[in-house]
């Protein structure tokens, strides 16, 4: 860092980055549960009401590259609070009109305000945060937003029991859409505030920024490579998601045992975010990545063979906990090894593609888990998705070490001491 540049400190980027996270991210996690229920409510089959809740899912994939070439363009505070509002926007069209296309464009708006978000908030830390924390800070964003998404739920609980309707609960994200732009308005801009300090000034020389399509040509190599990996990460992440539960109703198992278990499972990944960030940042990204692929793959390896025997709630407790620490000491490492890959002084559009390739594979986990199931059977699922899990940690064990600049990426004693970034 130049003379010239504010002294990075913790509390500098609480309110900016992590407060308007946790707004919104809980405002996301209290309608979320129930949007398939709505979705019933409205005269949805159990299919469509799922195809409903996966517009969210939809709506964020394809948002990322406009995201990366809007927040650009405008800024990261002013993407955010336009997320803010379209978000708002979403929630008002589901509730206007009482239809299940209406909630569906409702969900699609609030998932691509997810993706311009969540990129802004990515883009901000990696130009700002200092490359020796930068595996901390991020993998507090990814805690703050596990954070929201457990006490939503939670909220939502509350407002069904008060009153007697699901409805109700989308207010929850307008309140917490309207808080954010709130904050975002009364605090400093962080990029007036530290854009001097990180590099980024408008000067007579300085590039524009960088078109989203361009970034995609100029780092083809990185995203086809790493990318790929990432995306086979992703999702297997997001497979953990869709079989657990459907594992415990294949083997019998009551409904609230498996809820209880489930919930263990996201508390310990929850637990761990700092953990990760601090291993990440002290012996390199590999040591996130690699840890956290094997141990959800294994998870399910191991329940692709234990369906049938005796014992087989006793493997899916096991696993369960397996998922929650590999998820757990993995957190954060996506959006730290796109902060390493990306351009420094304006990393928006390369990091739209790069979210891309992760949230596509976070799309596909759903229907790969779906055809092979209706093909062979729910173990074959499992087995494919812990197959696939191997050969995303194959990939970033080559790739990482040869694009992660230093020793942030490096295998243990390989490479010289950590490069700029």
């Amino acid at each position: 860092m130049t003379d010239s540049q504010p002294q990075f400190s913790w509390g500098s980027i609480v309110l900016p980055a992590y407060l308007p996270t946790l707004l919104f991210s809980l405002g996301e996690g209290a309608i979320i549960p129930v949007i398939p229920v709505v979705a019933s409510e409205r005269g949805a089959s159990i299919a469509l009401a799922g195809l409903v809740a996966a517009m969210l899912m939809i709506g964020e994939l394809l948002g990322d590259l406009p995201a990366g070439w809007l927040v650009a363009r405008i800024g990261e505070r002013n993407a955010m609070i336009g997320a803010a509002m379209l978000a708002v926007i979403g929630v008002v069209v589901a509730l206007a009109l009482p239809s299940v296309t209406a909630l569906a464009i409702g969900i699609l708006l609030l998932g691509l305000a997810t993706a311009v978000f969540g990129l802004a908030r990515h883009a901000f830390l990696t130009s700002y945060v200092p490359a020796r924390v930068r595996a901390r800070a991020l993998s507090t964003l990814a805690g703050v937003f596990r954070a929201g998404w457990a006490v939503g739920p939670f909220v939502a609980a509350a407002i069904i029991a008060w009153t007697g309707s699901s409805e109700p609960v989308f207010w929850v994200l307008v309140a917490a859409c309207l808080a954010v732009v709130v904050v975002l308005v009364l605090l400093p801009d962080p990029e007036r505030v530290f854009g001097v300090g990180r590099g980024a000034a408008t000067d007579a020389g300085e590039e524009a920024p960088q078109g989203v399509f361009r970034a995609i040509v100029e780092h083809r190599g990185v995203l086809a490579r790493v990318g790929s990996g990432i995306g086979l990460l992703a999702a297997v992440r997001a497979s953990r998601t869709i079989i657990l539960p459907l594992w415990a109703v294949s083997i019998g198992m009551p409904p609230e045992a498996a809820a209880l278990v489930i919930g263990v499972s996201a508390t310990i990944d929850f637990c761990l975010f700092y953990v990760s960030g601090q291993v990440m940042d002290r012996f390199g990204r590999l040591w996130g990545a690699i840890p956290g692929l094997v141990g959800l793959s294994t998870g399910h390896l191991i329940l692709a063979f234990t369906h049938d025997v005796p014992g087989n709630e006793a493997w899916f407790i096991a696993v369960a906990v397996l998922f929650g620490v590999a998820n757990g000491v993995s957190s954060g490492v996506i959006l730290t090894v796109g902060a390493d890959l990306a351009p420094k002084r304006h990393p928006a559009a390369f990091l739209g593609a790069y979210r891309t390739i992760g949230d596509a594979g976070q799309a596909a986990a759903p229907l790969v888990v779906s055809a092979v199931t209706s093909l062979v059977s729910l173990a074959a699922a499992s087995a494919a998705i812990g197959v696939l899990g191997f050969v995303g940690a194959g990939m970033l064990l080559r790739w990482i070490p040869r694009y992660v600049p230093g020793r942030r990426g490096r295998r243990r004693g390989e490479g010289p001491a950590e490069g700029t970034g």
